[in-house]
């Protein structure tokens, strides 16, 4: 009891000075889906390089399956991604934020876009989207199915930013987030086009695998991922 007090005060101090230690050197390695990093991490990145500017971040651009197969495997501390997730123990998900997408096309569909539609409307419209194997391609699939329709895009990106440009020069319609679309709207290079069908709302979602111990540096950054 005499020395109970000090020794409390001891170890404290030895675990901050650890942390300190941790959080000055190091390096994070996060499997990452592109809409997650365009409308979510960079931000974050950002907040937290500048308060731990020795900590190397290595972002690997990912689908969501292949992000989640990187953390699987080890090769990443943990992986922010998009719905929808398959994931099973020892794997765990949090959620980090909601966002809508919304139709876009260029301005030969115009007409389209001046008035309401409905997926069936819109049968015999050329769609792009990301490829098989991916989770947003999985998601529409099974949207377009939910409504007795099958999925089937005239042309395949091979991601999120190449929707944009193509949607841009009239060689289809798709799906995209919609608050990286309200800039391109707002300068008239796309339209949004209205759906009678209310679109699948998604998140961003953190994974980490609860089996594996993680650094001082990443433990950090998932709880700076957390706050809001």
């Amino acid at each position: 009891t005499h020395v109970a007090a000090a020794m409390e005060q001891l170890f404290t101090a030895e675990e901050e000075l650890a942390e300190c230690v941790g959080l000055s050197h190091g390096s994070i390695a996060i499997g990452a889906s592109e809409t997650a990093l365009n409308l979510f991490l960079l931000d974050k990145l950002k907040e937290f390089h500048n308060t731990y500017p020795g900590i190397r971040l290595k972002i690997y651009n990912h689908s969501t399956p292949q992000a989640i197969r990187a953390l699987s495997h080890g090769t990443v501390d943990f992986s922010v991604v998009t719905t929808p997730i398959d994931i099973k123990k020892p794997l765990h998900r949090t959620s980090l934020l909601s966002f809508r997408e919304i139709l876009i096309g260029g301005s030969s569909y115009a007409a389209i876009a001046s008035r309401m539609q409905s997926l069936h409307d819109l049968s015999e419209v050329p769609f792009i989207s990301l490829g098989a194997g991916t989770g947003t391609r999985e998601l529409y699939s099974q949207y377009f199915l939910s409504h007795h329709l099958v999925f089937s895009p005239d042309m395949e990106a091979s991601t999120t930013d190449q929707i944009l440009p193509m949607v841009a020069h009239n060689l289809g319609i798709g799906f995209y987030p919609e608050a990286l679309a309200s800039e391109p709207i707002a300068r008239g290079e796309v339209l949004p086009i209205r759906l009678v069908e209310p679109i699948p709302e998604r998140e961003i979602c953190l994974i980490r695998d609860t089996s594996r111990p993680k650094s001082i540096a990443a433990q950090k950054l998932m709880e700076h991922l957390q706050r809001d």
